[in-house]
């Protein structure tokens, strides 16, 4: 999958890693895409740890975190996340997989050394999953893609802070180890670290959503009276949405690596089946209708890839990249959605069923035009800031 466009700007340490992983998802992970444990609410337990001892086994455990504890540039962590995501458990097997790889990201760059010392050896080994705290039930007038309409409150109370409030949505938090929580003080926006489970933290219930390849699915969260010790705190109070920031824009761009390789597979599976299944006395992809949607997939998806890579290189700038990587968001996730339909298509009735994962693909990517904010909301935010950039181009 070595193309022209990943070896611009990748060192060769890099690609030999993306290159490891793609052996490994395609060799070893995908033969489990069938197993009896990958549930409604995504993988088991059982399943998961039996994946990530897999990966350990092959070096290919957090691939983009190397070994001195630094990290492979965005251009190159795409050139191996993409590759991760070739399978629906390959993110899992690999330890790529949200919230979890966005959440290591934003705990290296701005957590204490002691904060760090306690929890990123066990989420970077893959031995302890993680959760992010921050969507609240709309029936409660939370936040959702408004984050400053955030709910969930926290008070000082000696040298404790103490949270309550109400979240939903929230990826992995059942059999999560560690979790990362948004709340409100006086100050504003503020994040904490605190270990799960906690009695606390209830989990309502885990929701039915159309995606399943998270473990722990999304959850419905109660938090009542919690307490978390002043240091666990990233930052200082007011600063959660700053580190927000931090996270948002790579997490985001890490969600287009991983599902543009899911839709890279679909699409080799639907190729495979459109040149092999004959229909009206010759293959499939002879009939212009369905060869013509093969092609567009082509297009759609090397728009997807230039894209990634673009904003990409905007993140190795150091820039916060928030308006880079919305237009990744819209511009990625809406491709692939096209992309994923086009395979069902072209595979009729063989696409919508569980034989391959194009069903599964297509389930996902419809969830993904929504997570890491709607495509909707980002064209929002361009368009506010395209009338900034006018009134201070055009100040008097």
């Amino acid at each position: 999958m070595n193309t022209h466009l990943e070896r611009q700007g990748i060192s060769q340490r890099a690609l030999d890693i993306a290159d490891k992983v793609e052996a490994f998802v395609r060799e070893t992970v995908a033969p489990f895409e069938g197993d009896l444990r990958c549930g409604p609410h995504g993988p088991s337990e059982a399943l998961a740890d039996e994946l990530k001892a897999l990966g350990r086994a092959a070096g290919v455990m957090t691939p983009h975190i190397l070994d001195d504890g630094g990290h492979l540039t965005q251009r190159e962590t795409a050139a191996v996340l993409i590759r991760s995501g070739l399978s629906p458990l390959g993110p899992l097997a690999c330890h790529t997989c949200a919230p979890d790889e966005g959440n290591m990201y934003l705990l290296g760059k701005v957590a204490s050394p002691e904060l760090k010392e306690r929890f990123l050896p066990r989420m970077v080994d893959g031995s302890m999953r993680s959760a992010f705290f921050m969507t609240e039930p709309a029936e409660d007038g939370g936040a959702g893609s408004d984050p400053s309409m955030m709910q969930t409150t926290c008070k000082m109370d000696g040298n404790h802070w103490v949270i309550n409030g109400s979240k939903t949505y929230i990826t992995g938090a059942d059999g999560a180890g560690m979790g990362i929580i948004m709340a409100k003080s006086d100050e504003g926006a503020c994040m904490f670290l605190v270990d799960l489970p906690d009695p606390a933290i209830q989990i309502v219930r885990v929701m039915d959503t159309i995606d399943s390849s998270m473990p722990g699915g999304h959850s419905v969260i109660t938090i009542d009276n919690l307490r978390v010790p002043a240091d666990q705190m990233l930052g200082a109070s007011g600063e959660g949405f700053k580190y927000a920031q931090v996270r948002l824009a790579p997490a985001r761009l890490s969600h287009c690596m991983r599902w543009l390789g899911a839709c890279v597979r679909a699409n080799e599976i639907a190729t495979d089946y459109a040149n092999r299944r004959m229909a009206f006395g010759k293959p499939l992809v002879d009939h212009e209708g369905v060869g013509f949607m093969l092609a567009e997939n082509l297009i759609d998806l090397k728009q997807a890839e230039l894209m990634t890579y673009w904003c990409a290189d905007v993140l190795d700038t150091g820039a916060q990249g928030g308006a880079e990587s919305s237009m990744a968001k819209v511009a990625v996730s809406e491709a692939l959605m096209r992309v994923a339909d086009r395979c069902v298509q072209c595979m009729g009735g063989q696409g919508v069923t569980a034989d391959t994962i194009v069903e599964q693909v297509f389930r996902e990517i419809r969830a993904f035009r929504i997570y890491d904010g709607p495509t909707e909301v980002h064209k929002w935010s361009l368009a506010k800031k395209i009338k900034r950039d006018w009134k201070a181009e055009n100040a008097a």
